[in-house]
């Protein structure tokens, strides 16, 4: 029997932006033959894999946040498994239907990402520190990854196509960054999931941002100051959540 929905697909929610202004620092290598945001410092012993929302990690909007921790000592890698087709190259389409592109990119998404991961772990190193944060589309490889041993710790941020059996099988710290406004993953999915780490004496850390919507951790309008504050805590606490599990 397929386990109970708690996150489902993009919504309307999903595909509204507000262009944030900035210079990226970092640069863009392929590494498994995909195009990958990188930046930080290559010496060090801490990774965070980035796993991007449907506007993909090549969007100014991601590389700002990824730029935020690599000023705080980390090496992030943002692997574009959109392929140079993210939605934010349809954003202004009229009547682009962003249901039916999200289903090849899932598929295609989950054929890039072990050998890119791989690829990763062979260049850098196994021995380091690493951990994992997603958005949006990005969450269930999040969750792919806590399941395991060599991750560090995870993070996501206002998600997307969860299961409840993703969450009994959580053995890493996890951190929720959420929205009061989601109807992606609602007040009473986030609370199930709750019951399940619960349930599993998981060592977990909801963030909820009262009166932001979905997306305001990558996408929210600059001009909302209570909005601005929860993305900039939001990355603050996954900063120092992953801090804590990789000191």
């Amino acid at each position: 029997m397929a386990s109970a929905t708690l996150a489902g697909p993009p919504e309307d929610c999903c595909t509204k932006t507000v262009q944030h202004v900035g210079e990226p620092k970092g640069t863009i290598e392929k590494i498994a033959g995909v195009e990958t945001y990188i930046t930080g410092p290559r010496q060090g012993d801490k990774i965070i894999l980035f796993f991007a929302d449907i506007f993909g990690p090549l969007y100014v909007n991601a590389q700002l946040v990824m730029d935020y921790w690599a000023d705080n000592g980390w090496l992030v890698l943002g692997l574009d498994y959109f392929e140079g087709d993210s939605y934010a190259y349809h954003k202004d389409k009229e009547g682009f239907d962003v249901r039916e592109w999200v289903e090849p990119k899932r598929v295609r998404a989950a054929e890039l990402l072990p050998p890119w991961v791989e690829a990763v772990r062979a260049q850098y190193g196994a021995d380091k520190k690493y951990v994992c944060v997603g958005y949006c589309f990005g969450a269930p490889y999040v969750m792919d990854h806590v399941k395991t041993d060599w991750i560090k710790a995870g993070a996501f941020a206002h998600p997307a196509f969860l299961t409840e059996d993703q969450f009994r099988a959580v053995k890493q710290p996890l951190l929720l960054s959420c929205a009061e406004v989601d109807h992606t993953f609602p007040l009473d999915a986030r609370r199930r999931a709750e019951d399940i780490l619960v349930e599993k004496k998981a060592k977990y850390y909801i963030q909820i941002f009262s009166s932001v919507s979905h997306g305001f951790a990558t996408r929210c309008d600059p001009s909302i100051p209570m909005d601005v504050w929860a993305r900039e805590e939001s990355a603050r606490g996954i900063l120092n959540w992953f801090n804590n599990f990789c000191a």
